[in-house]
Parts: structure tokens; sequence; C-alpha cells
């Protein structure tokens, strides 16, 4: 974002702050795309792991002291890496890559091929590791006799409901389909059309991802009640070695694109990089859509736990308790976003501040006599990343204490679920809506077809205009949707922890 809002400065800016620019994209792309993204779907397999160790705690594999069959969850992690490892030989050394028009196909089918390799390392796993008939206590103590062959369903579904919210993903946010080309065309008319098409675009790629996750969600509760959901987010995220490999695609490409323009490099490797760059941009989308889809499956499964833990037998969305909580929780969501999209705003200003004042008062800048102070642009953006980031987290922090020892167990209950549903659908909607915009941005400047060249070139009235809607989709795509995951994530982690305090000692108010 800071990057179009330097260029907004002047058009003839210089060589030195050109390669100002450049580290500051790579050094953002890695910190965000890689560090950032791997950490989140790190987080989410972490939990999910948790909360089916958990639940299974409490089942007969507990109680029996079947130590095989409470390691499920790590045996499917390990069977994802394996089947991860053989996935990389088809991009390596199966297939030849021999055309520009073969890398964005070859990256997308290294994930539906690492799906079809771990359906048959689950079906593997569930068969050699999970006893014949197995029972599992829902909510409180009642009893549900699960077969191997149902918790087989239970990770597959999971698994395919993540290819299916991949590919969808990647419809919605790459230039290849008609949705970026309708944003891009949107531009004609200025920067208002665009950023309403960007916002139908990132509010109807909802539909199908919730439809994948409800489907999911059913299907693997009806098996395994809530230890089948936390076994389907792990299903999920059992290729997330692959879903992680091509995420961190782009972000290479795009680092290696930049240091070949600033070493002054043949245009010959320009147009291989950026023709890698644009393969990665699409799979880099794919990503966040793993990253959303698991974290609901996780939430949920951790909500399960987080009933279990609080013994409560039943949440009723008709008692005031629970319903306070729900309609609470339903906002959250929306006060973080506001809260992580103004820290960007703030950051973004001190920026452009600071580089007017460089152009003001370093004496060559614009001729390339002197360097920009890189220093004091770096510190802006680590300073706010920190700074700003403390208002948010003590928001996701402070809320579940609070209202569980204001309020007691079961609004706590409500406010999960209602933080869990808000949020999904603010994320994904967030998420491709910024992708959405980036891709019609880059379309344009790209000119690959006629009907970009007809948009662009860089510099034209339509060019600016999808410039500001990737501008305002930046903090869309890069921070508040991602966000949002550790938001549900959070919350459910720490109720679960604080659950048995919370029922014995929690709803000082009620008891008032």
């Amino acid at each position: 974002m800071f990057l179009h809002l330097y260029c907004s400065i002047d058009i003839n800016a210089s060589i030195a702050l050109f390669h100002l620019q450049v580290i500051a994209d790579n050094v953002g792309d890695n910190v965000g795309d890689i560090a950032g993204m791997g950490s989140d779907l790190f987080g989410s397999f972490a939990e999910s792991s948790c909360a089916a160790l958990v639940v299974a705690s409490i089942s007969s594999f507990g109680t029996t002291h079947d130590f095989t069959a409470m390691c499920f969850p790590l045996l499917i992690s390990s069977m994802g890496i394996i089947v991860c490892l053989i996935t990389t030989l088809f991009a390596t050394d199966f297939y030849e890559i021999t055309e520009v028009s073969q890398i964005e196909p070859t990256l997308k089918r290294q994930l539906l091929i690492s799906t079809a390799l771990m359906t048959l390392g689950i079906l593997l796993v569930c068969y050699l590791a999970v006893p014949d008939t197995f029972t599992i206590y829902n909510l409180g103590n009642t009893p549900k006799e699960v077969k191997w062959w149902h918790l087989f369903f239970c990770v597959a579904v999971g698994l395919w409901a993540g290819l299916i919210i991949g590919y969808t993903t990647e419809y919605f946010t790459s230039n290849a389909y008609s949705p970026v080309r309708d944003v891009a065309d949107s531009c004609r008319t200025g920067a208002a059309t665009n950023v309403i098409f960007g916002l139908a675009l990132g509010y109807k790629s909802v539909i199908i991802p919730i439809f994948a996750i409800a489907v999911a969600i059913y299907v693997s509760f009806a098996l395994a009640v809530f230890y089948g959901i936390a076994v389907a987010a792990l299903g999920m995220l059992s290729t997330i070695a692959t879903g992680l490999a091509i995420d961190a695609y782009g972000p290479i490409s795009d680092n290696a694109g930049g240091i070949a323009e600033m070493a002054g490099m043949s245009h010959h490797i320009r147009e291989r990089t950026d023709a890698l760059d644009a393969a990665g941009n699409t799979t880099a989308a794919i990503g966040k859509g793993f990253a959303i889809g698991s974290a609901a499956l996780v939430s949920l499964a951790l909500f399960g736990a987080y009933v279990s833990r609080a013994s409560l037998q039943s949440v009723d969305v008709l008692s005031a308790k629970v319903f306070i909580g729900l309609i609470v929780g339903a906002m959250l969501p929306y006060w973080f976003s506001a809260m992580t999209m103004k820290s960007v705003g703030k950051a973004a200003l001190s920026m452009v501040e600071e580089v007017r004042r460089q152009f003001n008062t370093i004496p060559g800048l614009m001729d390339g006599i002197n360097d920009p102070d890189y220093a004091t642009c770096v510190k802006i953006s680590t300073d706010a990343s920190i700074k700003e980031m403390i208002p948010p987290g003590a928001l996701v922090m402070i809320t579940p204490l609070v209202v569980g020892i204001l309020f007691g167990v079961e609004t706590l209950a409500g406010l999960l679920a209602g933080a869990l549903v808000s949020g999904v659908q603010i994320a994904i909607s967030a998420s491709n809506t910024g992708g959405a915009w980036d891709n019609a941005k880059k379309y344009i400047e790209a000119g690959a077809s006629e009907h970009a060249r007809s948009l662009g070139p860089k510099g034209s009235d339509a060019h600016k205009a999808a410039v500001i809607g990737d501008t305002v989709g930046d903090p869309l795509k890069d921070t508040s949707g991602p966000s949002l995951n550790i938001l549900i994530k959070l919350m459910a982690v720490e109720s679960l922890v604080f659950a048995p305090f919370f029922a014995a000692h929690g709803g000082w108010l009620f008891k008032i």
C-alpha cells in the first residue's frame, strides 16, 4: 500500500527512491505472505490438533488408554508430510515446464495431486490406527458410537472442502477469469465503480466457500460429533506443506524480479520473473482461502472442546444469556477490522509525510545524487506494526475474560459462536476483494490481451483507478482479512483454557 502512495507523490521519482520501494516490497512480502501466512496456518494446525486430542481424551480412546488411536490426529499430520514430499516430485521431476502458460496450471495441479494422494493416505491411517468401533462423548456425557470409516469420511470431507475453497478463491481473484476482468473493465469509468465492483465480487465470493464449510461441518458432526469436526480441520490442513510452497512461490518470484530490476539485468530475465510472479499472485490467494476455511473448522472444534470442558449440556440460542453473547460476538469482527484498517491508514499517513519531508529537505534526492533515509522509513513501518496492534490484541485477549467472569459460560459460548459466524464471512470477503483489486491492476499493467491493452497502459485513467482500488484493497487482503483468523481462533483457545474457572466462578452479574 505504501508503494502506491509513494508513486502518487511524483511519477518521476529517483532511482534511489525506486530502490527503497523494491527493498520495502521485498521485506513486506517476506513478513506478510511467508512468515505471517506460515504462522497463521501453523497456529491452525496446532490448535486443531489440540482440539482433537482434548475431545479424544474423554472418548473411549482415553478411558482404554489406546495410545495409537489417541495419536490419530498426529498420524494425519505425519502422513501429510510424506504425501507433500511425494507431490513435489510431480513439479520437479515428472513434468517439465517448457512454456509460460504451463506455470500456473502446474502449481494448481500440485494442490489437486496432494489432495488425491492424501485421500488414499488417510484411508490407510484410519484402517490401521483406529479401532473398528469406539465411543465419542458429545456435549457432556451423551455417547456416540463411531466406526473407523466414519473418521475417514470426516477427514476426507475437510480435505476436499479445502480444495473447493482454494479453487473458488482462485476463480474470484485470478485475472484469467471473468470476475477480475469485470473489475478491471469497471475502471474505465473511474475509481468509484472499481470499488463498487470489487466489493460486490468479495461479497459474492463468500457463497461457495461457506457452503463447502457447511457441508464439511454437517457431515463430520453427524459421523463423529465435535471430534469429527476437529479431524476435518486437520484434513483441510493436512496438505499444508504443498499449500505453503505454492503460497510462497509468488513472493519469492516477486522478490527475484525486484532484485533483477535493481541490478539492471537483461529484459529477458525480468520477463521470466514477471511470468513467475503472475502465477504466484493467484496461488497466494489460494493460501489465504485455506487459512480462512481451516480457521472456521478449527474454531468450531475448539468451541466443542470448550463446551465439553465447561460441562454445558446444550447451547440454546433462544436463551437470553446466549443470545446477547451471540449478537455481541457477531459485532467483534467489525470492531477488530475497524481497528486494523485505521492502523494501516495511520501508518501510511506517517510514511507519506516522511517521504515528502525527505523530498523537501534532502538536496539532490530527485536527481539521484543523494540516497533517501531508508532507516527512518523502515522504522515507521516496524514501529507501527507493533504499536498499532496493541489495541486489537487487547480486544481479543480481554473480551473472553470479561464475558466469562461477568456473564458466565453460556454467554461466552454465544460470543464465540457469533464471532465465528461473522468473522469467517468478513475474512473471506475482505481477502478476495483485495486480491481481485490487486490482480485487476496487474491485468491492466501487463496488457497481455486486447481487452487489457484497451484499458492501459500505465498512467492511463483506468490504470489510476485500478491503483486506487489496489491501495484500498491492500489493508483488506493483507491485514484485516487474515487477522480475523487469529481473532476467532485465539478467543476460542483462551475460552477453552479458562473454561473450568468460568464454570465454577463466572457469571457474577447474573448471580447478583
